[in-house]
């Protein structure tokens, strides 16, 4: 199983010279298994770099959404291989408190951009789950999924195929100030053994009780369940738009001190751009 990091940002873009090292664009992961089955993990600005990887081939392609907010479905118009004729692409749109399955779709409509998504040449299915299923399976690998504690909702996932679980969880506010949908201990048992977990780390202790209620974690807190979950490895995810490069490691080496101090075997790394993982 690889995966590779194709945007890692939160809320919009993050361009400029002291966004270089971790990168600008916002949320979109890849995970391709041993058999060659793609996934994708949410479709901001980064699946743009993305799809010219896979317009080179033509084998399906099943996108995971956790929700519908911008920086999750910005990049979907500029990905290739939506205008590849007959390219299969399915669409798991996450359980949000609105009913907008075709939400990523509909950005490409009437005055919101110049190509209409019903002209499309390629084979596009949205493929929602019902609303009590939490598990399922495409192909080989075991997808679940956990409602995110997030302004709207929205759903995390889990891949587990080829012998290993990675946990997907971004936009998700730990100990928000309204009712949570997840606990902190069942975000725990989702995320349990993981091989990786990349996990929103979006604010720091520093930025509350001032963005308090925005739909995200708190790195120092997102730190705590990985440890709490016995995961492997941990991706520090959705980097604030406004963090540059040196404050971003400087995050990660709080982090790390936060591991030491908690005695665990955590291995822990700021997602950047580019970087791929053979799990």
């Amino acid at each position: 199983m690889q995966v590779t990091f194709f945007g890692v940002r939160g809320s919009c873009p993050a361009p400029g010279a002291e966004f270089i090292k971790y990168g600008g664009n916002t949320a979109c992961v890849h995970v391709c298994l041993n058999d060659g089955t793609d996934f994708i993990l949410d479709a901001g600005t980064g699946i743009k770099n993305l799809g010219q990887k896979l317009i080179k081939q033509n084998n399906d392609i099943h996108l995971l959404l956790t929700h519908n907010h911008w920086d999750h479905i910005q990049g979907f118009p500029f990905f290739a291989p939506i205008y590849q004729p007959n390219r299969n692409i399915f669409i798991t749109p996450g359980q949000i408190t609105f009913d907008a399955d075709n939400g990523i779709l509909e950005q490409m409509s009437g005055s919101y951009f110049p190509v209409d998504y019903k002209t499309l040449p390629s084979n596009i299915q949205i493929v929602p789950q019902p609303k009590d299923v939490t598990n399922w399976k495409i192909g080989n690998a075991k997808i679940s999924r956990l409602a995110m504690n997030h302004p709207g909702s929205g759903s995390s996932f889990c891949i587990e195929a080829d012998g290993k679980k990675i946990a997907y969880i971004t936009d998700n506010e730990l100990y928000p100030p309204y009712k949570k949908n997840t606990d902190f201990l069942d975000w725990v048992e989702f995320s349990r053994d993981a091989d990786l977990i990349i996990h929103d780390s979006q604010y720091m202790i520093s930025d509350m009780p001032a963005k308090s209620g925005w739909g995200h974690s708190v790195a120092e807190e997102a730190v705590k369940l990985a440890m709490g979950s016995r995961a492997k490895r941990m991706a520090l995810y959705s980097h604030d738009h406004i963090r540059t490069d040196i404050q971003i490691a400087e995050i990660e080496s709080h982090c790390q001190e936060i591991i030491e101090i908690g005695g665990s075997d955590l291995e822990l790394f700021a997602a950047a751009e580019g970087l791929s993982i053979t799990l």
